[in-house]
């Protein structure tokens, strides 16, 4: 992990890798790199997919306003009232857990969600449309503000997509966060300009490429991603339950190795000087990861003390990665 020795912060571009619960993961680490003091490096973009891009969207929109601290406030407030606390939403999320889980031991029907009331996405909405004032984007958004980029998927086409935070024509609103969180199992497509979205971990989980567009003054020094799914796991998968849960994780890691590929593919293309400098660059790339052992299932988990425990571990994480990134500076 090699760090440019010069006085200025180095140039930061994180993305956040989806997972439901799981992301409230990575709302920890984002608060430990938010609370840094030490001004060795900038935020200039994140990009999100799903739970990742609910998690984006709040540190970026205190970005915006230059307020780390509001970013913080943000990501705690939000997974604080997304948790189940009251006794009914309580036993709701224990009955989902247990459903998905016995899905190991026996055949259970799933039931589309055009077939029951859409109550999950609406107050997903409204929970969303609290925290941040979608309709006063477009006046903070300025050509230095750091870049948003929120990763879908066309149900119809197949294509990706990704939402951004241009000046001009930024696409970032409530809808864009639903299309990028819309687990077709759970949730309603939505549909956006004529087109119809599903989840984001259908296509790019998160995007990585549009970090790197522009020229080489533009782009960031470094890429962290933080990456809910593990690459490894030491075990055979067995039982039913097992396989179906790293069929989820590799699936879920398959668009994110393609991206990292590319991109060092480019380092190495720079690195022999076969692209030109004033368009290309180095650019590094660490990870930083969960490395619980959790079922998929664990992913539905609102439990208030399951997602305080993982925002804790998350800003341990975050501690340990930073400790090392400033060693190495040194």
């Amino acid at each position: 992990m090699e760090i440019d020795t010069q006085n200025k912060p180095r140039r930061i571009a994180i993305a956040c890798q989806g997972g439901g619960s799981h992301t409230a993961f990575t709302a920890g680490i984002l608060k430990r790199l938010l609370k840094e003091e030490k001004k060795k490096f900038d935020i200039i973009a994140l990009s999100g997919t799903s739970g990742g891009a609910i998690c984006a969207l709040l540190a970026w929109y205190g970005l915006l306003t230059n307020e780390k601290n509001k970013s913080i406030r943000l990501l705690n407030s939000f997974w604080q009232e997304n948790s189940a606390q009251s006794y009914g939403d309580m036993l709701l999320n224990e009955w989902i857990l247990c459903a998905s889980r016995m899905q190991e031991v026996m055949t259970i029907p799933e039931v589309s969600p055009y077939f029951y009331p859409g109550w999950a996405q609406d107050y997903l909405r409204k929970l969303l449309e609290k925290h941040v004032e979608f309709e006063k984007l477009g006046t903070l958004i300025k050509p230095s503000s750091p870049k948003l980029y929120i990763g879908a998927v066309n149900v119809r086409s197949g294509g990706f997509k990704v939402f951004k935070s241009d000046v001009k024509n930024h696409e970032i609103n409530v809808e864009a966060i639903l299309a990028s969180a819309a687990i077709p199992t759970f949730l309603r497509a939505v549909h956006i300009e004529n087109k119809i979205y599903w989840d984001g971990l259908f296509s790019q989980n998160p995007p990585l490429k549009d970090f790197v567009k522009g020229h080489s003054h533009e782009k960031p020094d470094e890429i962290w991603i933080i990456q809910i799914n593990p690459k490894r796991r030491e075990k055979e998968p067995r039982s039913i339950k097992e396989i179906q849960d790293r069929r989820n994780e590799l699936a879920g890691n398959l668009s994110l190795n393609q991206e990292i590929d590319f991109l060092k593919a480019v380092n190495k293309w720079v690195d022999l000087k076969y692209l030109p400098g004033d368009k290309y660059k180095h650019i590094l790339i660490e990870r930083i990861e969960m490395l619980r052992d959790l079922d998929t299932a664990s992913k539905l988990d609102r439990n208030e003390e399951f997602i305080k425990e993982l925002m804790r571990y998350g800003e341990e994480q975050a501690e340990d990665f930073l400790d090392k990134w400033q060693a190495s500076e040194s």
